[in-house]
C-alpha cells in the first residue's frame, strides 16, 4: 500500500439495487490483475502492471481502488502530489461497470485526499474526444484550460486540460 493513508472516503459506497455495493478503498498490490485488464479494456495506450507498481512504491502518489464485496475491482484512480498541486493521472473504471456513479465516487476520493494534503489545484488530461469524462470532471468543479496538441497516440488526438482549484 506504499505507506499512503487511507483517505476519508475509505466507507463511500455506491448503491445498485441490482449489484452488489462498491466500496473506495487504497489500491492494494494484489488489485493490480484486475486493474490492468481494466486498464487494457479502457485505454488505447494502457498504462503496465509495472506502472502501478512504481506508482504503489511512491510516497506522493496515492492510488484507489472501488471495490465490490466479492473483492472485484471495479474502478481505480492514480494521483501524484507535487507541492500544492495534484496530476489525476489515471482513472477508469470496467465497461460493465459504467453509469453506476462509480467514476464519480472515485474523482470525490481524489478531492478529498487532495484537500488533507493541503492542495490548491489538480489537473488532469483527458482526450478530446471522451466526452463523458470530459461531463464527468465537469459535473466535479474541473474546467478546460488548456490543450495539448497531438498528446495521444493510437489514434493521434489532442488532450484537453483540465484543473480544478480547491478552495481553502
Amino acid at each position: 500500500m506504499c505507506g499512503v493513508p487511507e483517505p476519508n472516503a475509505s466507507s463511500t459506497a455506491v448503491a445498485d439495487p441490482d449489484r452488489s455495493p462498491i466500496r473506495i478503498r487504497p489500491l492494494l498490490e494484489s488489485d493490480l490483475g484486475q486493474v490492468t485488464a481494466i486498464e487494457e479494456a479502457c485505454f488505447a495506450t494502457p498504462w503496465s502492471e509495472r506502472t502501478f507498481r512504481n506508482l504503489l512504491r511512491r510516497p506522493d502518489a496515492v492510488l484507489l481502488s472501488a471495490v465490490c464485496e466479492e473483492h472485484r475491482v471495479a474502478g481505480y484512480a492514480a494521483v501524484w502530489f507535487v507541492g500544492r498541486e495534484a496530476e489525476l493521472g489515471d482513472l477508469a473504471v470496467a465497461p460493465n461497470d459504467r453509469r453506476r456513479g462509480i467514476g464519480g465516487e472515485l474523482v470525490d476520493a481524489v478531492l478529498e485526499e487532495a484537500r488533507i494534503r493541503g492542495v490548491m489545484r489538480i489537473l488532469l488530461e483527458v482526450r478530446e474526444g471522451n466526452r463523458s469524462a470530459q461531463d464527468l470532471y465537469r459535473s466535479r468543479g474541473f474546467e478546460i484550460v488548456g490543450r495539448r496538441r497531438g498528446y495521444y497516440a493510437g489514434p493521434k488526438e489532442d488532450a484537453l486540460v483540465m484543473r480544478r482549484l480547491l478552495v481553502r
